[in-house]
């Protein structure tokens, strides 16, 4: 029986054989959901999936792309949003 703090839905199962050839299970978190654009929902390259702890251990440059709005738009909507500004500017 598992122990409660495994039995929720954020722990994945991954199963391992042991010596004696008797299979044991081992439990992981899953993988966080990739970023995605705030405007249009794109996923975005250049951005680490991983949980907090993991990505607060990153350097600053690892942690998103190098541009206006890196992390958060795709460059198209980056792109899109600048012409739409130099226009009505």
């Amino acid at each position: 029986m598992p122990a409660p703090r495994y039995k929720s839905g954020s722990s994945k199962k991954v199963y391992r054989k042991a010596p004696g050839n008797s299979s044991i299970v081992h439990y992981r978190r899953k993988k966080q959901s990739k970023a995605v654009c705030g405007a249009c929902g794109a996923l975005l390259n250049g951005v680490p999936r991983g949980r907090a702890v993991e990505i607060t251990k990153l350097a600053k440059t690892e942690k998103r792309p190098e541009r206006a709005f890196g992390g958060n738009l795709c460059p198209k909507c980056v792109k899109k949003m600048m012409v739409a500004k130099a226009r009505n500017f």
